[in-house]
């Protein structure tokens, strides 16, 4: 699926975040930034050991959720990884929860911008391990991306790259509610 947003594209694409040839990776990372399962083991065993070496020499009290650094991107395509501190899910902390995912999609994209990137692909972040709702979490990430991409004109290309067929279906349909005040035809697919 592709959403054009005036200068700038929002495309929904199942498949291998590690495979993608854009300037900026977003790896949804944990707290101690050293390597786990799922994405972030997928893009630190793509990308080789350089990352996490620079994790560590950079970052040695790691991140607090809600927010993101950048590393270079070692043995990926991109030029950057965006390591992204999504929360766990807590059902009594919906809020903070929603705030917090919110944040560190909106860092990963400030942190692309600010390294003047065009293009960025990003992982359904707190849905696999941190047990964040699937479709609760597709309608704060393309939320964000849209409010993000309606204010700022660096990034042209902003792509999610979804593992599975549940949340790529998931981001389907929180695209046709999200972006249905602006592209009518698209909430009638």
């Amino acid at each position: 699926m592709r959403i054009s947003l005036g200068h700038a594209v929002l495309e929904l694409v199942q498949g291998d975040i590690t495979a993608q040839e854009v300037d900026a990776i977003v790896n949804a990372a944990n707290k101690r930034l050293e390597g786990g399962g799922g994405v972030d083991g997928a893009i630190h065993e793509a990308g080789g050991p350089s990352i996490l070496e620079e994790l560590r020499r950079r970052f040695p009290g790691g991140c607090s959720t809600g927010d993101a650094v950048v590393t270079s991107a070692g043995g990926l395509r991109a030029k950057f990884v965006i390591h992204a501190v999504g929360p766990g899910y807590d059902p009594c902390e919906k809020e903070w929860c929603a705030d917090r995912l919110s944040h560190a999609y909106l860092g990963s994209l400030q942190l692309a911008a600010e390294q003047g990137c065009r293009s960025i692909a990003l992982p359904s972040i707190s849905t696999g391990i941190f047990h964040y709702p699937t479709t609760d979490a597709a309608r704060i990430a393309l939320r964000t991306a849209r409010d993000f991409l309606l204010t700022s004109g660096q990034l042209e290309l902003v792509r999610w790259v979804l593992y599975d067929d549940t949340t790529f279906n998931a981001f389907t349909d929180a695209a046709k509610e999200v972006f249905g005040d602006l592209i009518p035809a698209l909430a009638a697919e």
